[in-house]
This record gives structure tokens, sequence and C-alpha cells, in this order.
């Protein structure tokens, strides 16, 4: 009963420094926003980093509403086509925007759209600019440099025997900035265990980011060169840019031409080399164009002559890790054309790549048979959309070397200004791939799926919306841990309710998947059922949030798991920012995993996953110590009650308890 006792005392106390005291605007006020949005699984993980790192740079460069065009609408990733339209139609039709209460008037953006637009737009006088120069970009240009760092206050089997380096974490990214216009930045990267200044890292860090990009000078629409990011069409072809969840994907999935975006993260992995470009040829008719040349991480054949799988951990830690660091090559090139006019808009897209030695993955498991494989690869697509009011349709279509189709297409339709509905259908045959695919989809790939989805948003008053959907995906072939053709049902309702202080929310997932069983004789269904019930109170001077998570996941055998989490935060101390959390969790195993957002250092996303028993407290500090620098430390503790030893093999942690400190500078200038 102690460890109950101490639960209870830590609460108690959390609250009661919550209510006592006071705060100002928080720094990152759109966080816990974003944190509610999450799915609630680490299948989207990575993308969900990849978003955040992009509000982050948003929040700093953010849209001048009353000038904007719709591709500068399109960096705001949460919006989707039929919001941008409409902000653009009100703007036309009404004149500038002169606050963000003005938001209200645009019925299709809901209370939670317009309170996370409103941190990432700038309202002024429309004015008509043109590119900067020279002079006042130096003069006028913003500059950030941001150093963070991770000290852990426990060894890993792997920092004391079999890890090159040492167990800090650390990173560093400098940029510059003026306006929408101009970036140039650098970003170098390190994970606990990998050489500093030596081995194969003889330059410093494990990874280096770099990038050029250049916005609306005169026809040239975007360059970017170095490291970046891009996609074309729907991404059936081509798509290593923003992709999330699937409560979120739809938002952005029917944007169609062209995006390109420098790679500004510490991912080592999907990002594109060289220099890309979207030329403005007409006032309807955009050209994009991309050259990448890159080495990446593979694992070879015995011989060295092929590679049998392209990795996508970008660890280098150990021996065997290190041997791997960018031992292959590759090189593509390609391009999209888009017309786009009175609602109606049609694309091209396409690419060719080639790998410096043939990819010839282990076909030995029949779910891996039509895995893309070869040296040389290309795909084309053509993409087709038509938007009128209410109404919406945007689809795909795309081929390749691969001899197989892929296609994916949407009908969106608003009945009532706070009503819309959306219907998605894709097929993905289980013979097509490409190497640089990434679309909507429940198994993980463009490959080997046929599915429908149906969707509604429903706003009954300005305070409560409502969001369901319902998707069900069959898969033709055999796919991991599943011998035969197989099916998937996904369901989700959330519900929200803001009323003065106070919100409430409340989710629910319902996940069907057929695999196979103990005996792998048949296919049985993986069911799992997760929720959330959240309470949010939030003054202009300090918040306070409780949640609750649960999941239950009948398999082979039958998992049980909840957590109960208390977070908040205030800056009633001059120049001082304070939040905190606590929670317990409770599961039976691994299956019954729960996930939760847990507020990080800027550019820093913290998603982590608790199973077991145990409790998490965190305490994160932040101080403007003097004029443009702000110094944040975070302390988080993972401690459980169920176990000695923490990770297995080189991760392993000879004790049932988990500190990490972590430091961060931030200089702007």
């Amino acid at each position: 009963m102690r460890k109950y006792y101490i639960i209870i005392i830590l609460i108690t106390c959390n609250v009661s420094i919550w209510a006592q005291t006071t705060d100002s605007q928080a720094p990152h006020p759109w966080e816990n926003i974003i944190g509610n949005m999450m799915d609630d699984n680490d299948e989207e993980a990575m993308e969900w980093e990849d978003m955040y790192d992009a509000l982050h740079e948003l929040e700093n460069n953010p849209v001048d509403i009353n000038s904007a065009t719709k591709e500068d609408l399109e960096r705001i990733p949460f919006l989707s086509d039929s919001e941008i339209a409409d902000i653009l139609e009100y703007i036309y039709r009404n004149g500038d925007i002169k606050t963000p209460a003005e938001l209200t008037m645009i019925r299709s953006l809901s209370a939670q759209k317009r309170q996370l637009l409103s941190y990432f737009i700038t309202i002024k006088d429309t004015e008509k600019k043109g590119f900067p120069t020279l002079k006042n970009i130096l003069r006028y240009g913003k500059n950030e440099l941001l150093a963070t760092g991770n000290i852990p206050l426990y060894d890993r089997k792997g920092d004391k025997n079999g890890y090159l380096g040492y167990k800090y974490k650390h990173n560093i990214r400098y940029e510059h900035t003026y306006g929408e216009y101009l970036r140039i930045g650098l970003v170098g990267a390190q994970d606990a265990g990998e050489p500093f200044f030596s081995n194969k890292n003889s330059l410093g860090y494990d990874f280096y980011s770099f990038y050029l990009s250049i916005k609306k000078l005169g026809i040239l629409k975007s360059f970017t060169a170095g490291r970046y990011r891009i996609r074309m069409g729907m991404g059936l072809i081509m798509n290593n840019d923003l992709s999330f969840g699937k409560s979120m994907s739809l938002t952005s999935i029917n944007r169609q031409g062209s995006n390109i975006r420098p790679h500004s993260s510490c991912s080592g992995y999907n990002y594109m080399q060289g220099a890309a470009a979207t030329v403005s040829i007409s006032p309807y008719i955009d050209l994009t164009a991309f050259v990448s040349y890159k080495d990446f991480d593979a694992t070879l054949s015995k011989d060295g002559e092929s590679i049998t799988t392209i990795l996508k951990s970008d660890y280098h830690r150990t021996k065997t890790e290190m041997a791997k660091k960018n031992n292959a090559s590759q090189f593509a090139s390609g391009g999209n054309i888009n017309y786009s006019r009175n609602g109606f808009s049609l694309g091209l897209s396409g690419y060719y790549a080639s790998l410096d030695r043939p990819l010839k993955p282990n076909t030995s498991s029949v779910y891996r048979k039509y895995y893309a494989a070869g040296e040389r690869f290309y795909n084309v697509s053509a993409d087709y959309g038509y938007r009128n009011g209410r109404f919406s349709f945007h689809g795909e279509t795309a081929t390749g070397d691969c001899q197989a189709w892929a296609t994916i297409n949407s009908i969106n339709y608003r009945i009532k200004s706070n009503v819309s509905i959306m219907a998605l259908q894709r097929f993905y045959s289980y013979k097509y791939y490409s190497i640089f695919s990434q679309s909507f989809s429940e198994g993980g790939s463009v490959q080997n799926e046929s599915g429908v989805y149906l969707g509604i948003d429903w706003q009954p008053k300005r305070a409560i919306s409502i969001r369901y959907y319902t998707d069900i995906a069959y898969f033709p072939w055999a796919k991991y841990q599943t011998k035969a053709e197989s099916r998937s049902f996904d369901n989700m309702l959330s519900i929200g309710y803001a009323t003065g202080n106070w919100t409430f929310s409340t989710k629910y997932r319902l996940k069907m998947r057929e695999k196979d069983n103990a005996e792998k004789t048949a296919l049985i269904y993986q069911t799992t059922h997760r929720g959330r019930l959240s309470a949010t109170y939030t003054t202009p001077t300090w918040s306070v949030k409780a949640q609750a998570d649960a999941t239950y996941m009948k398999y082979k055998d039958n998992s049980f798991g909840y957590m109960a989490t208390i977070s908040g935060g205030c800056t009633a101390i001059s120049r001082l920012k304070l939040y905190a959390n606590i929670g317990y969790f409770h599961t039976q195993d691994y299956n019954s995993r729960i996930y939760s957002y847990e507020r990080g250092m800027t550019y820093n996303f913290s998603f982590p996953s608790f199973y077991g028993e145990g409790i998490r407290y965190a305490l994160l500090l932040s101080s403007d110590i003097i004029k443009n620098v702000r110094l944040t430390a975070k302390a988080a503790t993972t401690n459980y009650f169920d176990r000695n030893t923490i990770g297995t093999a080189l991760q392993q942690i000879n004790q049932s308890s988990m500190t990490d400190i972590q430091l961060q500078l931030r200089w702007l200038f």
C-alpha cells in the first residue's frame, strides 16, 4: 500500500502547487492540443515527430494570413484542402482579417482548429511585397542557435561494454531565416552510444543535415539545396514529407501538386540530398524538378554484391551497426507538372532511381515475396481533382517498373457549414511498389491493400466537436504474422466539449485485425480497445489536466492496462516557466501498453510508452536567463514496481528505475 500513498501525496502536491500559482502565456501552448490529437499507438510515431518539428519552425516563422497564397497555407499541416479554400474565400469576400476572433466566421474551422491556427499565423495589413535585398536579409534576418543534451543517471549494459561511444545524447542546430523567403540551417545529432569525433564520425556528430531554402523569388516559387523532403501528388510514388496518424492524415492527403521542405530534423533516414525547385511557368501551371544523390545504411549480402535490407533505424552504436553506416548509395531524379484552374487540377509525376548494387530482399518468408527488388526503379502517376463549393474530389493513380497499379480516390462533401463527410477508397496491388511512396494505409505501406474509409466531422454547437470514422481494409497477399489473405476493421469516435475555462474530451478506438493463431493453422482477430478521458482547466495564468487511458487487447491471450495522469504548468515567477506531470500505469504485459504524450524540449518530441506497473513523473523548468537566451531543464523518472531490470541485451539497465536529465540552451539573435 505504501506505493499508492506515495502516488496520492505526489498528485495532491502537484495540484496544490498549480492551484496556487499564476502564469503568463506558455511558450508553446499548441503542444497540448497536438498531444490530444495524436493516435494512441507507435505505428506513426516517427511521422508525428516530423510534424512536431515542422510546427516549431512554423511557430518561429508564422504565415501572414492576409497576404497568404494557397501554397503558404499548405505549410500548416493540420488544415484540410477545403479549410484552406474557405479561408482564402473569406478574405477575398470580406477583406483583411483584423483579429484571430474573426476566424469564428469561417464555420468549417472547428474550435480546436481555430485555436491551433492562432499560434501559427500573424495578422498584418496587406502590402505588396517582393523578395528582400541581401542587405535586409543580413540586417533583419533572425538567427537561432539551439543546443540540447540528455544525461542518463544510469548505465546500460552497452555503456560499459559494447557501445563505441559514451552514454550521452546531444544535438545542435543553427538556422538563419528571413520571414518566408529564406532559410539556411545546419543540424548535428548524436544518439547515446555513438562515437563522437572518432571511428566513422571523424567530423564529430553521427548525423548532419544542411540546407538552403528560397521562396517567392519571381517565377521561382521555391528552391531548396542540401537535404530536403519532397511530396508529389497524394504520395503513391513520392512522399518523404509530413505524414501522421490516421485521425489527422486526411486533413492534408488531398493536397495536390508538389511540396518541397528542408530536412531540419535529427532523423537520419527519410530525406533526399541535392536540389529541388518549383517554377511557375504560367499563372496556372507549376513545374517541379529534383535531383538527389546520397549514401544510406544497408545490410549487404555475405559477398557484398547486393543489398538485402535498407535500414531505417539510424543507430551506429556498435561495430556491427557502424559497419553498415552509409555502405550503399542511391541516385534519384524526377519531377511533377501541375495544372490548376477554376477548381480543376491535374498533375503528372515521375521519378527514376538507381542503387549502386541490386536490392535482393530475403523472400524465404512468403510475405516478402513482392518486396521491391532490383537495381533500377521508376514510377509514374497522374493526380486529379475538382473542388466546387461544398464538394471536392481528389485522386491519384500510379504504376511503375513493378508493372502493377495503385490508386487512391477521395470525396469530401460539406452537408452544412458544421457537418462534413468524407469517403476514401484505395487499391494497392500486392505486386505494386515504389521505394519512396507513403500515403494513406492501414497496413503501413502502399502495397497489398484495398480499403474503404468513411468519416464524419460534426459541430452540433460551436463548443462541441464530434469526429467518427470507420475503415475497412483487405490484404489479398500474406503479411507479417499472417500467412494468408486477411482483413482489418478500424473504428474511432472522439468528442470534445469546451466551455469557459474547461475543455473535456473523450476518445474510443476499436481495431480488429486478422493474424495467425498460436498454431499458425488459421486466422483469428487481434482485437484492441483503446479509450481516453481528459479534462483540462486553463486560465491566462495556469492550467491543469487530468487524463485516464485504458487498453484491452484480445488475441492469443487477453491483456488489460490503464494509466492515470495529471499534468499542468505555470509561469508565475518572473522569467521562469514550470511544467510537471505524474502518472501511474498498470498493464498486464506489453500488448496492453499505454502511450502518453509528454511535454519536451523545443524540437524534441516525447511520446513514451509504458507497460508493467510503475509511476512516471517529470518536471520541466524554462527560464529566460537574459534577453533572447532561454535555458530549459527537464528531469524525468520512470519507476517500475514489477521488475529489477529494465530493457534487454545491450540496452539492459540493472535497476528498477531510470532517470534522465535534459538540458537545452536557446539563443535568438
